[in-house]
C-alpha cells in the first residue's frame, strides 16, 4: 500500500490528466451502459407476431449509433489521457532517479552492481509505467462500469441484482488470495533480473578480460544458472496470474447462468418483459467484464509494484551531505594540510589512522607505495568522494567541510588511471570541464597534451565521434584526450594519479614536461608507480598500510636506504 500511495504522490502532479481520464471515463461507460436500455426496448418492440413497431424501432437503432460512436470517443479519450499520465508520471520518477544518483556519496556507486542501477533507472521504471497505464485505466473503467451496472440493475429488478451481488466476493475473494502469492514471485522476480542484468553488463565491460582467460563456458554457465532461476521465479509467478482470470471468467459465468435462470422464472411469471431481461442478462455481461479485465493484468500490475518498490529503494539511499549553508572556495593559495586524518571503509576495519601531511603552496608532492596502502583513498578524500572518519583536511586554512563540493573540485584538475570519455566528438571531450571554450583553446591544450598530432589524422578530426567510453581509440589516446581536459582549465591544484601509465615512453616524457609546465607554482599531488617519474618531487610520501612510513626528497629518501630506496632498487634491477 506504501508503494502504491508514493506512485500515486508522483501520478497526482498531473491532476488534470487524472481528472479528464476519470470524466471521459464516466461519461463512456455510462453511454454505453444506455446500450442495453436501448436493446431491451428495441426486443420489447418486435416481441409479438406481426406486431413489430419499425416506426419506434427506427429511432431506437439510430439512439442506439450515437450512444456507441459516443461512447467510443470518451473511451479514446479516456485511454489518451490515462497514457499522457502514465510516461509524464515515469519521466518524473525517472528524473528524480537520475538526480538522485548525483546526490548519492560515491561509496554507494562503487558498492552497488552498476547493472542493478541501470536496471532500476530503465527497466523497471519502464515496467511501472506500462502497469500504470494498463492498472489505471482498467481500474477506472472498470469502477464505473461496476457502480454504474450495479444502478442500472437494481432500477430494473432489484431481486436479480441481489443475486448478482451476493455472488460477486467470490471473485473477490479468489482473486486476493492469488495476488498475494504472485506479488511475493514478483519481488523476487525483479531482484533476480537486477542481478541478471548487473551480470550481463560485468561480462560486457570485461570481454576482453573473459576471452584472454578462456572463461567463456563459466561466465555462461553463471549466466545460465541466474536465468534459469529467474525463469523458475517468473514461472510461478505468471502460474499464479494466470490463474486468476480463468477463475474469475468461472464465478462470472455463474452469475450469468444465476441471472438467466432466476430472470427467466420471472419473465415466466409475468414480473418482468422478454426486453427487461435481454437487458439484464447485457448489464450482466457488462458488470462482469471488469473483474476478467481487472485480473487480466493483475500479474502486470503486481510487477509494476514490485519494481516500483526497487526504485523507491534506490530513493530512500541515504545522500551526502548538503551544501547548502557552506562557503565557496575562493582565491586559492594552495596550501593543503591533512591533521589526524582517520578513514576506514568498514567501520570494523580501520584503514587510515592519525594521517599528517603539510603541503605548502606550490608544492609537489609525491605519493608512492605498494598497492593497497591508501594513495588513491587519500586522493578520494581531498576530492570530497569520500568523507574522513576523524580528524580534518584543509585548503587554506578552510576545512574541505566547510566548502561546497562544487567549489572544492573545481580548484582540482584531475588525471586518473582509469580514463572516462563520453559518446560525443573529441572536442566536446576535451571541452567537458570549461563551458564555452574555444575551439582555439581546446586545440592548444590538446597540443600541450600532445594529443593535437594523432587527432588531426582522425577522419573527422575534432569532430570525431567518440563512441562508448572511446571504444574506437586505445587506451593511450583516450589518456591523452583527459590529460588535455585538463590542460584546458588551467587549476590552481593538480591531482595525478598514474596519469601517464598507458602512455609510450617517449611521449611520456614530453608530458612530463609538459605537466612541469603546468605545475609550476601549483601545489600538486602525484600517484605514481614508476618511481622515476617524481624524482623532481619536493616531497615524497611513502604509504604503507594507510601509515606514511618515511617522507623526503628522492635524494633524501635513497641516503636512507629504507623502503623507498628497496622500492626505487627494484624497479632498476637486473635479473
Amino acid at each position: 500500500m506504501k508503494t502504491l500511495l508514493r506512485l500515486y504522490r508522483y501520478a497526482r502532479k498531473f491532476r488534470a490528466h487524472i481528472i479528464l481520464s476519470i470524466v471521459a471515463a464516466f461519461i463512456g461507460i455510462l453511454l454505453s451502459l444506455l446500450v442495453p436500455v436501448l436493446i431491451g426496448k428495441g426486443v420489447d418492440c418486435a416481441v409479438g407476431v406481426n406486431k413489430v413497431d419499425f416506426d419506434t424501432l427506427k429511432l431506437i437503432c439510430l439512439e442506439l449509433l450515437c450512444a456507441v460512436l459516443a461512447s467510443a470517443f470518451f473511451q479514446w479519450l479516456m485511454g489518451y489521457c490515462s497514457n499522457k499520465l502514465s510516461y509524464k508520471t515515469a519521466q518524473s520518477l525517472r528524473n528524480d532517479v537520475f538526480e538522485k544518483l548525483n546526490r548519492l556519496p560515491l561509496s554507494f556507486i562503487d558498492l552497488k552492481s552498476h547493472g542493478d542501477i541501470i536496471n532500476s533507472v530503465t527497466t523497471d521504471i519502464d515496467i511501472v509505467s506500462t502497469g500504470l497505464l494498463q492498472g489505471f485505466t482498467q481500474v477506472i473503467s472498470g469502477v464505473v462500469t461496476i457502480l454504474g451496472t450495479l444502478i442500472f440493475m437494481f432500477i430494473i429488478n432489484p431481486f436479480i441484482a441481489l443475486v448478482v451481488v451476493l455472488l460477486t466476493p467470490l471473485s473477490f475473494f479468489m482473486a486476493s488470495i492469488i495476488a498475494k502469492r504472485a506479488h511475493r514471485k514478483y519481488t523476487q522476480q525483479a531482484k533476480l533480473r537486477g542481478e541478471l542484468t548487473g551480470f550481463a553488463l560485468e561480462m560486457i565491460d570485461g570481454a576482453q578480460v573473459v576471452s584472454a582467460f578462456n572463461y567463456e563456458k563459466e561466465s555462461i554457465k553463471k549466466y545460465e544458472k541466474l536465468n534459469k532461476d529467474w525463469e523458475k521465479v517468473g514461472v510461478i509467478a505468471h502460474f499464479y496470474s494466470a490463474m486468476t482470470n480463468p477463475l474469475t471468467r468461472f464465478v462470472n459465468a455463474l452469475v450469468y447462468a444465476a441471472v438467466a435462470v432466476f430472470g427467466g422464472t420471472l419473465v415466466v411469471g409475468g414480473t418482468i418483459t422478454v426486453g427487461a431481461l435481454a437487458s439484464f442478462l447485457a448489464y450482466c455481461s457488462q458488470y462482469t467484464k471488469p473483474f476478467n479485465e481487472i485480473s487480466a493484468v493483475i500479474a502486470e500490475f503486481q510487477n509494476a509494484l514490485s519494481s516500483a518498490q526497487r526504485v523507491f529503494d534506490l530513493l530512500d539511499e541515504a545522500e551526502q551531505s548538503s551544501d547548502a549553508n557552506l562557503k565557496k572556495l575562493e582565491n586559492v593559495k594552495g596550501e593543503i594540510e591533512l591533521k589526524d586524518v582517520s578513514f576506514s571503509y568498514t567501520q570494523d576495519k580501520p584503514f587510515i589512522e592519525n594521517l599528517n601531511i603539510l603541503a605548502k603552496s606550490g608544492q609537489t608532492v609525491a605519493l608512492v607505495g605498494p598497492t593497497g596502502c591508501g594513495k588513491t583513498t587519500l586522493i578520494n578524500l581531498l576530492m570530497r568522494f569520500y568523507e574522513v572518519s576523524g580528524g580534518e583536511i584543509k585548503i587554506d586554512g578552510n576545512s574541505i567541510a566547510d566548502i561546497t563540493r562544487q567549489s572544492l573540485r573545481s580548484q582540482f584538475g584531475m588525471v586518473l588511471q582509469d580514463t572516462w570519455l563520453f559518446s560525443g566528438t573529441i572536442f566536446d571531450n576535451i571541452a567537458y570541464g570549461k563551458e564555452n571554450a574555444s575551439y582555439d583553446e581546446v586545440v592548444e591544450a590538446a597540443k600541450k597534451a600532445y594529443a593535437h598530432s594523432f587527432i588531426v589524422r582522425l577522419p573527422d578530426g575534432y569532430n570525431t565521434v567518440i563512441t562508448g567510453n572511446g571504444d574506437n581509440l586505445s587506451q593511450g589516446q583516450r589518456q591523452l584526450i583527459c590529460i588535455a581536459r585538463v590542460m584546458l582549465l588551467n587549476p590552481p591544484m593538480l591531482i595525478l594519479d598514474e596519469a601517464t601509465s598507458s602512455i609510450d615512453t617517449m611521449t611520456e616524457i614530453r608530458i612530463q614536461k609538459a605537466f612541469s609546465v603546468l605545475m609550476k607554482g601549483r601545489t600538486s599531488f602525484i600517484v605514481a608507480h614508476r618511481l622515476s617519474t617524481i624524482k623532481n618531487a619536493d616531497i615524497i610520501l611513502v604509504m604503507k598500510d594507510g601509515k606514511i612510513i618515511e617522507q623526503g626528497t628522492h635524494k633524501e629518501l635513497l641516503a636512507q636506504n629504507g623502503f623507498y630506496s628497496e622500492l626505487y632498487n627494484s624497479q632498476f634491477a637486473i635479473y
